[in-house]
């Protein structure tokens, strides 16, 4: 339990009103707050999580200690190198007070402080990556949990569905079910636990960050390695003479091999196929089938369903085909017989081998949870009394913006919009307050004497060493994360 003091207001009877957030809890002795992350402890206000410090050790980084050391050298072993983050430090509501820790300390010789606070976001949301092939479902069609809409489906990208969930109009535009549900399912999408959810006229699914989809109760093992036309200029040339024909079954683009630029230059001649569809450029078909759950994406378990009477002229009993997904994960083996229809054959051992390695080329499927949120006047009045010097700051890098010690992406234009892996973020490290918000942790790192500049709240840094222990807790930074301290956002090093 942490025993930072918060600003609270005294009652009688012990109780205290807590102004971490609009709510105003009126919180009994011994008692949380509604979002369980205030308390009333003795008739003080205090933060119940621990306040999270990242512990960088030397080991970590795989340096060594040279056998040689220097001659004013006392035998000490250094400590390890700290970070403080926003993970359990308090927010800066209501709008005029300081961020809760603004600390100093020295990198590389040069004084540097960093400011952080649990931002209360309203105006904020994820998108979600499904690595998959299969339908979710119509673009723009609604996600509901709990029968309650929390976003809607957005444009797919490659061998990936999208999901925006979330925003400010689903937190606060709806009914008080539909926010409540809305931050619910947010909440437990940044802390990294499992959610379903169920797209209109779609699938049902389960997401959760870092982990395979569920779609439709079945997990999902890959995603693919390109559309029909990506697979068939990748593989071409490993099926060259050990097939006739190779249709690789693709919702978006079907591929064809004889009439594929790939099957030119190979020299492989037509073979009288003919494909459903729009016909794109050569050996590329649009609409072969409608969007589902089956061979590439389609509605179709059978791929012959997709073909159309074969040219007399130039196809011949015998004729070799083969009809695959873009995973591997379905495939076919076929010839023609003497009216040219073809006819399914035990699929000979040198293509197992070709569509193996279809398989082998697609990456494991899994789902990725970007929580994204805009840094408002009164998280940016924590750090400044001038919240537009702070903009300015992070737009010149001079300032770095961190998530819970983690690299995030800052959206270009107007005000201080960031995006950051959930995966790369300590655990648990998003709250919620019931207005409904998410509560995420933001930081920003820059120069002692910068900080000073853009009207800082000087009066309030404190020093590292002045944090202690008690109430804190010392995790390891995620081990594909830059070090917060080690490089500015435009690539030199801060200090």
């Amino acid at each position: 339990m942490s025993l930072e003091e918060q600003s609270g207001t005294q009652l009688g009877e012990a109780k205290v009103r807590c102004d971490a957030c609009p709510v105003m809890c009126i919180i009994k002795l011994g008692m949380t707050g509604a979002c369980d992350r205030y308390a009333n402890l003795a008739g003080e206000l205090i933060r119940v999580d621990p306040h999270i410090l990242l512990e960088r050790t030397v080991s970590r980084d795989g340096e060594l200690v040279p056998f040689s050391q220097p001659a004013d050298w006392d035998g000490t072993i250094l400590p390890p190198q700290r970070f403080v983050t926003a993970i359990g430090a308090g927010t800066t509501y209501p709008d005029y007070k300081p961020a809760p820790f603004i600390v100093s300390s020295e990198v590389d010789g040069v004084d540097m402080v960093t400011v952080v606070t649990e931002g209360i976001f309203s105006y904020c949301g994820v998108k979600v990556k499904i690595d998959t092939d299969r339908f979710v479902g119509p673009e723009t069609n609604a996600v509901r949990v709990e029968g309650e809409v929390v976003g809607h489906v957005t444009t797919g990208e490659y061998g990936s569905q999208m999901l925006s969930l979330g925003g400010v109009h689903h937190l606060t535009g709806g009914s008080k079910k539909e926010g409540r549900v809305a931050c619910q399912a947010l909440l437990d999408l940044c802390n990294g636990a499992a959610v379903e959810m169920q797209v209109d006229g779609g699938a049902t699914l389960v997401v959760q960050a870092g982990q395979p989809p569920i779609v439709n109760g079945t997990t999902e093992q890959r995603m693919r390695v390109g559309c029909g036309s990506a697979t068939i200029g990748i593989f071409a040339r490993q099926w060259l003479g050990k097939v006739d024909e190779v249709v690789v079954v693709d919702d978006h683009i079907t591929g064809v091999l004889s009439e594929h630029q790939a099957g030119k230059l190979l020299d492989i001649p037509p073979t009288g196929i003919r494909l459903k569809g729009r016909r794109s450029t050569p050996g590329r078909y649009f609409q072969v089938a409608e969007p589902g759950t089956g061979w590439g994406g389609t509605n179709i378990s059978d791929p012959l369903d997709i073909l159309g009477p074969f040219d007399p002229k130039t196809a011949f009993p015998g004729l070799r085909l083969l009809m695959v997904s873009t995973t591997g994960e379905h495939s076919g083996y076929y010839e023609l017989d003497e009216s040219l229809v073809p006819v399914a054959k035990e699929m000979p051992a040198d293509l197992v081998g070709a569509v193996d390695k279809i398989a082998e080329n697609c990456e494991p499927a899994m789902c990725t949870v970007l929580f994204v949120g805009g840094a408002g006047g009164s998280l940016r009045a924590g750090v400044t009394d001038n919240p537009v010097r702070l903009t300015r700051s992070v737009k010149e890098a001079l300032t770095k913006v961190t998530s819970g010690g983690a690299p995030v992406y800052l959206w270009p234009g107007g005000g201080i919009t960031f995006m950051v892996d959930v995966t790369r973020l300590p655990a648990n490290a998003f709250g919620y307050v019931p207005t409904p918000a998410l509560v995420a942790p933001i930081e920003f790192t820059l120069r002692l004497d910068d900080y000073e500049a853009l009207g800082g709240h000087m009066d309030h840094v404190r020093p590292l060493a002045s944090l202690g222990d008690t109430g804190r807790r010392q995790v390891a930074p995620h081990a594909e994360n830059p070090w917060p301290f080690a490089r500015g956002p435009a690539g030199r090093r801060l200090s």
